[in-house]
């Protein structure tokens, strides 16, 4: 794909195209782009149906991840929760390197094909691993299993290589994807400003479909069939993926990065030239600068990057006052995206010890057949897509009647909801695990911890559906927010500042069970997170979590309160 500067074809170009072309962006070969031709819903659809596919593919993989690790590589229920929340955390964190990449070197879409090659490497050498470890570990006789067999180191190691190829897969693919979504509406457009309001909902809506496709399918055939079979579908989905992307090459609009300096530099330059003047007196800075920005009264210890630094003589050593105003548009991002891990560690339990809940539980539909424990999550992706139209047509409207503001209500607004709506999502599990360990003293099923608790598996349905109630709330808000509130050049950045949020609520919740598991357990004791689960106490750890989560909203409003919008 060649992207040629605008300055070189703007002279070609009918004026009757100059007058309807979008600023900022060109087609694949580097021309200006007619707004009824490139972009707009036409490509953010066909974005939509590739994340629909990829995370068919990624939750393929992590829904379940949990019972692999305790089956067939044997591991015990704590170092398997440990093993999946840092997985996932590092997941999470590596778009902040992707981001890097694309916003710094490549473009969105190279960095994208290049995670595409990486994501389909990691899945077929997981598929090998799986493949492996279920020809080694059994013993067979006459075609009949009769002993199964600890996997080797080999295998160990390539399935976690292969798992984290994955992850630094996910870095480069995650962030720069829906940012690439995202830029094919025109913000300076009224009418395009408000679909891509729109297009954050229906993001979340085409996720949900593509994780509730896999819940019902792959963690099915996972539970059922085989391992190799199950990861082996995810590998075909994200080669599917990368191909319905490619379809749509010749109808995006690419971004141009402008003839500035690296915004990470640039915006590294305002901190370190601050520091360096931090002797310095903020009144020996022009007054006339104050009364143009509004924000210049925030974060003043960044107005001394305008002076030269300290010991210089060059002029190109001072920072421009765009730059120090970037600069403080990330840092007030900072209160917002550590008050916003409470959550983070909630949103970790639906894949990890809420699918172990209900390993225990009744989980038959009918005589003969049970739903897989990872097949609960279903209950989440169903209801986000039920939920999300019902907001982005019913709510959005009401709301929009009422405030007069185009999306209803804040972005901070909506991730306060959210928060508030995960608190009761925790005090609900805890309710209900605590009925189940009733259940199991009940029936004297205390030290069986094979055996099924009589306690049907749609008691935990409510603390699924009202974790995808806040989701729709605050999970989407947040990435529009860190979206909008990034300089432009930094939108994949932005996004990968959401996931980095989601990645540390996970290792988070990896060092508390942790933590808790040590603090709890030995000396014959039973710890919170023991391997008989009908002996742990799952509904004390949601307890503390329900505890967290409530500092966490409280801290999370006072600074939402005086936080100002770019």
């Amino acid at each position: 794909m060649a992207i040629s500067a605008v300055a070189d074809v703007s002279e070609v170009e009918s004026p009757a195209l100059q007058d309807n072309s979008v600023d900022g962006v060109v087609d694949y070969k580097g021309r200006l782009v007619a707004r009824s031709k490139f972009g707009g819903w036409r490509s953010a659809i066909l974005i939509i149906g590739v994340e629909m596919t990829e995370r068919f593919a990624f939750y393929g993989i992590s829904s379940n991840l949990i019972t692999y690790l305790t089956g067939p590589l044997a591991q015990s229920k704590a170092s398997a929760a440990e093993n999946v929340n840092t997985w996932m955390g590092v997941a999470s964190l590596l778009p902040l390197l992707g981001a890097f990449i694309a916003d710094s070197f490549l473009g969105r879409f190279r960095t994208i094909l290049i995670a595409y090659v990486l994501y389909i490497l990691g899945l077929g050498l997981l598929t090998l691993s799986a493949v492996l470890t279920s020809l080694s570990s059994s013993t067979f006789n006459n075609g009949v299993k009769i002993t199964s067999c600890s996997p080797t180191l080999f295998e160990v190691i390539l399935f976690f290589f292969s798992l984290y190829l994955v992850a630094v897969a996910l870095g480069g693919h995650k962030p720069c994807l829906q940012a690439f979504g995202a830029d094919q509406f025109d913000e300076q457009d009224v009418e395009e400003c408000r679909a891509r309001s729109s297009f954050f909902n229906w993001w979340y809506l085409g996720l949900c479909t593509g994780t509730m496709s896999a819940l019902l399918i792959v963690t099915y055939i996972q539970d059922n069939v085989n391992w190799g079979i199950g990861f082996g579908i995810p590998c075909i989905s994200v080669v599917v993926s990368l191909v319905v992307f490619l379809m749509g090459t010749r109808t995006y609009r690419y971004p141009i990065k402008g003839p500035k300096k690296n915004p990470f530099f640039r915006i590294g330059k305002v901190f370190a030239n601050a520091a360096r003047n931090w002797r310095t007196s903020s009144s020996t800075i022009r007054i006339e600068q104050e009364s143009s920005h509004q924000s210049f009264q925030q974060f003043k210890f960044l107005n001394k990057a305008l002076l030269a630094p300290v010991g210089s003589e060059e002029e190109g050593e001072i920072c421009r006052i765009n730059d120090v105003e970037e600069a403080k548009a990330v840092i007030k991002l900072i209160p917002i995206w550590v008050t916003y891990l409470a959550y983070a560690i909630v949103f970790a339990q639906s894949s990890t010890l809420f699918t172990e809940q209900g390993t225990t539980m009744d989980r038959s539909i009918w005589p003969g057949f049970d739903i897989p424990a990872a097949s609960l999550q279903v209950f989440i992706g169903g209801s986000i897509i039920v939920f999300t139209p019902i907001y982005d047509r019913i709510f959005v409207p009401l709301a929009r009647a009422v405030t007069g503001k185009p999306s209803g209500i804040t972005m901070l607004q909506r991730i306060g909801a959210g928060m508030f709506i995960s608190i009761i999502s925790m005090v609900i599990a805890a309710i209900v695990e605590k009925k189940r360990l009733e259940t199991a003293r009940e029936f004297g099923l205390v030290d069986m911890p094979e055996a099924t608790v009589p306690m049907s598996v749609w008691w935990l349905v409510p603390q699924y559906i009202l974790l995808a109630f806040a989701d729709v709330f605050a999970i989407v808000g947040l990435q529009e927010f860190f979206y909008d509130q990034v300089p432009n050049e930094l939108k994949s950045a932005g996004l990968s500042l959401y996931l980095s949020v989601l990645g540390v609520g996970s290792l988070l919740s990896s060092f508390l069970i942790s933590v808790i598991e040590k603090a709890t357990s030995g000396e014959g004791k039973d710890g919170w997170f023991s391997n008989d689960l009908n002996r742990a106490h799952l509904d004390y750890f949601y307890w503390l979590l329900a505890g967290i989560s409530t500092l966490g909203l409280v801290s999370y409003l006072c600074f939402a309160k005086s936080y100002v919008y770019n």
